[in-house]
């Protein structure tokens, strides 16, 4: 190895660092900013060091997609809504696993005589690169409506077995040798593409938060075994972090749903969207004059913000509304689900974006507890995630999943459109209970409502 290549390799090195220094300070809504700029430093120092390396060709070519990628995804970045953050992730995190899967397959191409070794885990990482690439725009395309429901019948997971199957068959003759004209190759890419279709079109569009954290983390895996490929330690060391911290991030997920991994990849049987099901009890509504009060002269208000908050944008309004209540001595918190929104962290970016005090904000662990001495919980664009039937009916799609204890409250005001169900299509059985009352309209309405009738007293 060359001076030079030693010099190069050592940047990258320090890149992956910054790397991971950055994941963790994101981990964090405090350092979430300043680790962005760290790992954006460690992606510059990278980007810059690769074209110094010996034997990289085409300088044009490569600036002119960098200076494209720059372009669209700083258009992107600043245009993108805060409800469209998850399809935004799901997008590029399939364009991170596509880029793998090329990589897998200019090497393959380029040359038929690669090590063994090399060879097996470019393959490996094309593989797993191919099916995060699919899997993950058919994500995209189910959470911004483009893909409607699931599409399951009777042997489909046979199916995606046997295309498994095929892939690391074919792969194996690859490695052998048998491969004279690159035909093999091409049909492992293809089988692996149509696979990551297959495995993503059947599950429910309540499970795209695990299926997009599952798919960052084999993107993670797929760059990792292509920096093997090339020698490059930053992607070696970044994949790997990210394969891990993804893996991590789904199981997570998973457990805040009450669901396997296997459940979640492989659901069986026809959807079971019962948004139909008969609830004992009617809604009761309340005006936004009558619901101010109750809460103006409360003890603890709890408030539970859901997707529909984020679509009203009202955000800003809800922590208007909590100043003005802390300012009466009310002791006002937030109670955050951990699948709350379409991704990990969504309400939180949210409030913090609002101004809201890290401390008033609690995670379903910290809160449940609290319920049971709270006078109002307000619940603002929640739905699935306060659904009490989780706990009491087996046969309900959620049951056994990790509630806000919202029920448990004194008295609870849904902030809601209309009367409609979640995302998971069930009925929320909170709606009818007699200690709660349904406060209908868009959220930043019904939140400046609030605020005014508060201000009036």
């Amino acid at each position: 190895m060359s001076s030079l290549e030693i010099i190069i390799q050592s940047i990258y090195v320090i890149a992956a660092v910054l790397f991971i220094v950055g994941l963790k300070r994101m981990s964090s809504p405090t350092t979430a900013r300043t680790g962005i700029v760290w790992a954006g430093i460690g992606m510059l120092m990278a980007t810059i060091a690769t074209f110094f390396y010996p034997g990289v060709e085409n300088f044009a070519l490569i600036a002119i997609a960098i200076l494209l990628g720059t372009i669209i995804a700083g258009y992107t970045a600043k245009k993108v809504e805060m409800t469209e953050m998850p399809e935004m992730i799901a997008l590029y995190n399939g364009m991170g696993g596509g880029a793998a899967a090329a990589i897998a397959a200019v090497e393959l191409f380029k040359d038929h005589h690669l090590p063994v070794s090399v060879t097996t885990l470019a393959l490996i990482g094309g593989i797993i690169g191919s099916i995060s690439f699919t899997g993950s725009l058919i994500a995209f395309g189910k959470l911004q409506g483009m893909v409607k429901g699931t599409f399951r019948f009777k042997g489909q997971h046979q199916i995606n077995l046997l295309l498994l199957l095929g892939t690391l068959v074919l792969s194996v003759l690859v490695v052998a040798g048998f491969d004279g004209n690159a035909t093999l190759v091409i049909m492992v890419f293809v089988i692996a593409l149509i696979l990551g279709i297959a495995m993503t079109i059947p599950i429910g569009g309540g499970d795209m938060a695990v299926v997009i954290s599952l798919y960052n983390a084999l993107t993670g895996l797929a760059v990792g075994f292509e920096g093997y490929v090339l020698q490059n330690y930053a992607m070696i060391i970044a994949g790997t972090v990210v394969g891990a911290a993804g893996t991590l991030l789904t199981q997570l997920m998973a457990k805040a749903m009450n669901k396997t991994l296997i459940s979640v990849l492989f659901p069986f049987g026809e959807t079971t969207q019962a948004s139909g099901d008969a609830v004992e009890g009617e809604m009761k509504p309340i005006e936004a004059g009558d619901a101010g009060i109750m809460m103006a002269f409360a003890q603890k208000v709890i408030i539970i913000p859901g997707y529909g908050m984020a679509v009203a944008q009202a955000q800003q309004k809800v922590w208007e509304l909590s100043q003005l209540l802390i300012d009466r001595g009310v002791d006002v918190k937030f109670a955050i689900h951990p699948v709350a929104g379409r991704m990990p962290g969504h309400m939180n970016v949210l409030l913090a974006e609002a101004g809201v005090p890290y401390e008033l904000i609690f995670d379903e662990d910290e809160i449940n507890q609290e319920f049971k001495s709270c006078d109002v919980a307000l619940v603002i664009g929640a739905n699935d995630v306060v659904n009490p039937i989780a706990r009491t009916d087996p046969s309900s799609e959620i049951y056994g999943m990790p509630i806000l204890d919202a029920d448990y409250a004194s008295n609870v005001i849904v902030v809601k459109r209309g009367q409609g169900t979640g995302f998971s299509g069930i009925e929320n059985v909170l709606f009818f209970l007699d200690n709660t009352r349904m406060l209908y309209g868009d959220g930043q309405a019904v939140a400046a409502d609030l605020v005014n009738s508060i201000k009036e007293l």
